[in-house]
């Protein structure tokens, strides 16, 4: 019986499965003997199907596995870039040396104006990037713009300037004076102190005069100009003079200029025409003297002979000054973002087709202070900058040359103080420069601050 019953079963799986049809109400019963015996090739086929969607999963796993790792492989790559780029940087910096981001060198084209024109020549000839000068009679290697130059004697009137400025016959007889010349630096030395810096002086006061202002010489040496020993300080004066021309109908004054030399042993004068627009030339003359005859002074204070001093707080200013701040010091009433005057009544015009642009930040001219290492590179300086009519403007300009500005400092009053302190001893002591004061008013402030009684808050 067993074995029928086995027999059965067997024939039952080996026979193929029929397509499945709609079975009546009353076939269910019939049916579900059959039921048993189709289960196991069900089950059997529901374990089959999972294979082949289990190999493709695990083909799209890898596949995710191996973009994920290439784009982690390209973000490293990209961070150890930027790394490294950042560390060089930095080390650069670290070094004083700063990698440029963008082009450093711009054709030039040729201003319109004449001053900025000559600039762009003393720039092209000083920039090391344009190699080494031409030959002597080649004009190939300069631009074609620069290749008018001036007289072969720079002393000699450069009558060019007639022609390359416009409105050049419309100018102050002044101005035309001071273009002509401008190409100039050498000029003969009447008066000279060889001695007057023999004891290195911690200070030298050079003061700019003209020849007439015996009065105001005489005041400042009795007052804030009196040299020797100031506050345990060496300090030495010299006052700084040009000469006369016949045109500006002066007497003879040379006798009594020679006098006051050997009296005081503090006048240094050269032979040009002193004027207002050759303080620039005063300037450049002063740096060459003191290159020559006074290097080892430690600072200078150059002003005009208007000027009030206070010689004693300048003195203690210095003597608290570290030393890594001397070799770029410079201070005074600082004026910044500056344009030239255009209007001609006024006593700094400036007409657009000598001068065209913004001035450099620089120091009232009325009085400004700096340390001797700083005064011999401005000689230096002042050779690759091109004379300008204004000496406190021409020497903001050499120090941009240098890369320098100047410092404000709130001592220093070019423009005056305020009329209500003007008789305020208390005021006098805590500022280090005024201007303008007369001689008597000189020596008014000066016994003020003087008084060993005066007592300030």
């Amino acid at each position: 019986m067993w074995e029928l019953r086995q027999e059965a079963l067997t024939r039952t799986r080996a026979r193929p499965r029929a397509p499945r049809e709609k079975m009546a109400p009353g076939a269910a019963a019939a049916s579900s003997s059959s039921s048993s015996s189709s289960s196991f090739s069900t089950l059997e086929l529901m374990h089959m199907r999972p294979a082949g969607t289990q190999r493709r999963g695990a083909m799209q796993l890898a596949c995710q596995k191996a973009r994920l790792l290439c784009v982690s492989l390209a973000a490293l790559v990209c961070l150890l870039v930027a790394v490294r780029w950042n560390f060089g940087r930095g080390r650069a910096e670290g070094n004083g040396i700063r990698i440029p981001t963008a082009r450093f060198w711009h054709r030039r084209e040729r201003s319109r104006s004449f001053w900025n024109k000559e600039q762009q020549y003393l720039d092209f000839i000083h920039n090391p990037i344009a190699g080494s000068p031409p030959a002597a009679g080649s004009l190939a290697v300069w631009p074609h713009w620069l290749n008018d130059t001036g007289p072969t004697d720079p002393c000699q009137p450069d009558r060019r300037v007639a022609e390359q400025i416009a409105d050049f016959a419309s100018l102050p007889q002044h101005f035309q004076d001071f273009l002509l010349h401008m190409r100039c630096r050498t000029y003969p030395m009447l008066i000279d102190q060889p001695a007057v810096c023999a004891e290195e002086p911690f200070l030298l006061l050079a003061v700019k005069s003209p020849i007439t202002h015996f009065d105001r010489r005489q005041a400042i040496r009795e007052t804030w100009g009196r040299a020797g020993a100031v506050a345990n300080r060496t300090v030495a004066t010299v006052f700084l003079l040009g000469n006369a021309v016949p045109a500006d109908f002066l007497p003879d004054l040379r006798g009594m200029l020679r006098h006051e030399a050997a009296l005081h042993g503090d006048l240094l004068q050269w032979d040009y025409r002193d004027s207002f627009f050759n303080l620039t030339l005063k300037e450049v003359l002063f740096q060459e003297w003191f290159a020559r005859k006074c290097r080892r002074a430690r600072f200078v204070l150059k002003g005009d002979d208007d000027v009030f001093i206070n010689t004693p707080q300048v003195l203690e200013l210095l003597g608290g000054l570290e030393e890594t701040k001397v070799k770029d010091f410079f201070i005074g009433d600082v004026i910044s973002k500056a344009h030239p005057h255009r209007d001609r009544k006024l006593k700094y015009f400036v007409p657009e087709s000598v001068f065209a642009g913004q001035y450099p930040p620089y120091a009232g001219g009325g009085g400004y202070l700096y340390s001797g290492k700083l005064a011999l590179r401005l000689r230096g300086a002042s050779r690759r900058v091109v004379l300008y009519p204004i000496d406190d403007v021409y020497t903001g300009m050499c120090l941009a040359k240098l890369g320098l500005a100047p410092e404000d400092h709130a001592g220093f009053k070019t423009y005056n103080i305020d009329e209500k302190y003007r008789f305020s001893p208390c005021v006098y002591r805590s500022l280090m420069l005024v201007h303008s004061r007369t001689p008597r008013e000189m020596k008014r402030i000066w016994s003020w601050i003087s008084h060993p009684e005066l007592v300030c808050p």
